[in-house]
């Protein structure tokens, strides 16, 4: 079956490819340019499943009836930022910020947060919209802390500044593989893959 990732985002894109073929479903991840473009959305509920139903609403719009529509909405909730950048993390520089102008203003913002108060955790919610009226969510998160310079150069968003709870490596410097295993993201998804082979 094929299910329509409501992002433009090449990397999330690659992910959930990725974590379909580990979980050996037969799923192909199809991008919302397939569709001509994700459409615009003004992600202003202030909540992760409320813009994950914005976007899944959005994209399920221009896709062909019947279709299966794939949302996700996450983000990086800082425990001396009291849960901030949150649902604003891929703007919290601007709505155009790159990843690594993000990166500065957070490294700015808990510049005197005590190590006590680098507590943070990636949350991710999904939401699966599908033929006959299915509207499924799944929420994953995954615990760390923030450190006070980059480390690695792999992954996208902040992963060089999460440090995952029992681990002594940044995102940035997990392989794919084991980043899979860990994520907010790979633990929603692992509930959502849970419940397709129901």
């Amino acid at each position: 079956m094929d299910i329509y990732l409501a992002t433009g985002n090449a990397h999330k894109a690659e992910e959930f490819g990725r974590m379909f073929a580990q979980a050996s479903l037969p799923v192909r991840v199809r991008s919302a340019k397939d569709l001509g473009g994700m459409p615009h959305v003004d992600e202003y509920t202030g909540t992760f499943t409320g813009n994950c139903r914005l976007k899944a609403e959005a994209l399920q719009r221009i896709a062909p009836p019947k279709s299966w529509i794939l949302a996700d909405d996450s983000g990086l909730c800082c425990d001396a930022l009291q849960g901030g950048p949150g649902v604003d993390s891929a703007v919290y520089a601007g709505p155009k910020a790159t990843d690594a102008e993000n990166r500065v203003k957070l490294l700015e913002a808990m510049k005197k947060a005590p190590a006590h108060k680098r507590g943070a955790r990636f949350e991710c919610h999904l939401l699966v919209l599908g033929p006959n009226g299915v509207d499924m969510k799944f929420v994953g998160q995954c615990w760390g802390r923030i450190l006070e310079a980059e480390v690695g150069t792999e992954g996208f968003g902040y992963d060089s500044l999460f440090v995952p709870s029992g681990f002594d490596k940044t995102f940035g410097e997990l392989q794919p593989q084991t980043k899979d295993k860990l994520s907010h993201r790979a633990k929603a998804f692992a509930q959502l893959a849970t419940w397709m082979r129901g």
